[in-house]
């Protein structure tokens, strides 16, 4: 203002005041942060059985904003388990009766329109052209550089309508994803993408006595040779319109149950009203992590890293070569980079006696001094 007031010949007060943007005077950071602060600096997102898991004593981990149960301690004897007891009883229930783990907060993506097909051909690394109304496919999701970003099941509803499933950390990252590749390189697509993961709830029963237990309350056939594995079906599950499908995360006989959220807690109760005399058992992320290892299935984002292609994972059998168009992460797969031999793989490791395990993750290495991660 001085050199304005100088150029003009005026005084200061003469020249006046610009229009001042914020801020005119010296402002706090914390009167800019707001109420964004304590519990609020980060948002916390909660599944319709929330409250259940609460009063059931469940510990929850955070797992993308959302507190998901991480184990479900008992008291035995006066003296509460271990997380490690209580994830030895949740995985034996699961493989010997049955068990049910909340897994409503994986993302969930309404996809609709005449070029949905195209679309996903073009966005996953397998084929989609194919799959027939009432199934669902498991498929990998690449950036451009070829290594894997996600991965979840998509399920056809319709001729022209899918439910494409994520990771519950890769909810918002692969729907920004699909609607940047719509968007900026494949505008000529008719297709639409609608966030549901609020709008669904979903519970997972699995185990041996799985099919016994849901037949006592859904008007849904269960019977192994018209509900096969990777189909869905529609119906009633306590008197409440649901979606089932049957898809297993830990090798067991599985169905995940997806019913309006408001419903969830009732669908939920029933379950567990039904399931006492099948020993119905509640298990958390930590459980659920155990049995896909066993199984060997992956968690992207915790089995990979951004460095890490599908045949890195040793899968291969998901990756369309042969698909007579491209799609993203195709070309980079064929750098010399991700074609050398000496890259990094994913292997399972067997523990010679039943009762050793490893302390920590192990890291694997090609020299032979590097000393063991655990004694």
């Amino acid at each position: 203002m001085a050199i304005a007031a100088r150029c003009l010949g005026k005084s200061i007060p003469e020249v006046g005041t610009t229009v001042f943007r914020p801020n005119y005077t010296p402002v706090t950071f914390g009167a800019i942060a707001g109420r964004h602060c304590r519990d609020l600096f980060d948002p916390e997102r909660y599944t319709a059985m929330h409250q259940w898991h609460v009063e059931n004593g469940a510990e929850f981990e955070d797992v993308g904003q959302w507190k998901r149960p991480w184990y479900f301690p008992q008291t035995v004897n006066g003296k509460q388990e271990t997380m490690h007891d209580a994830v030895t009883r949740e995985c034996l229930a699961v493989r010997e009766k049955v068990g049910i783990l909340d897994a409503s907060t994986l993302g969930k993506i309404d996809i609709q329109g005449p070029d949905a097909r195209e679309f996903l051909n073009r966005i996953y690394t397998n084929k989609w052209t194919k799959l027939e109304i009432g199934r669902a496919r498991y498929g990998l999701m690449c950036r451009e550089d070829g290594m894997l970003m996600d991965d979840g099941t998509t399920s056809c509803l319709g001729e022209n309508h899918f439910l494409m499933t994520t990771t519950t950390g890769g909810a918002a990252g692969v729907m920004e994803w699909l609607e940047l590749w719509h968007q900026t390189e494949w505008p000529e697509l008719n297709v639409t993408f609608t966030s549901v993961t609020d709008h669904w709830a979903t519970m997972t029963i699995t185990g041996p006595e799985a099919r016994n237990l849901l037949a006592e309350i859904t008007d849904i056939d269960l019977d192994r040779d018209t509900f096969k594995f990777m189909d869905w079906r529609e119906g009633k599950v306590a008197e409440v319109p649901a979606r089932v499908f049957r898809i297993s995360f830990t090798g067991e006989l599985a169905y995940e149950i997806n019913v309006q959220a408001n419903y969830a807690l009732h669908v939920w109760k029933t379950l567990f009203q039904h399931g006492e005399k099948y020993g119905l058992t509640p298990y958390g992320t930590e459980t659920m992590h155990v049995l896909r290892a066993e199984k060997g299935f992956i968690i992207a984002g915790q089995d990979t890293d951004g460095s890490v292609t599908p045949e890195d994972l040793g899968m291969q059998w998901a990756i369309g070569y042969d698909k007579p168009y491209s799609w993203v992460g195709k070309r980079a797969l064929s750098r010399s980079d991700t074609r050398r031999t000496n890259r990094k793989q994913l292997v399972g490791l067997k523990p010679r006696t039943r009762r050793w395990c490893w302390r920590r993750a192990p890291r694997s290495s090609s020299i032979p001094t590097t000393p063991s991660p655990c004694p």
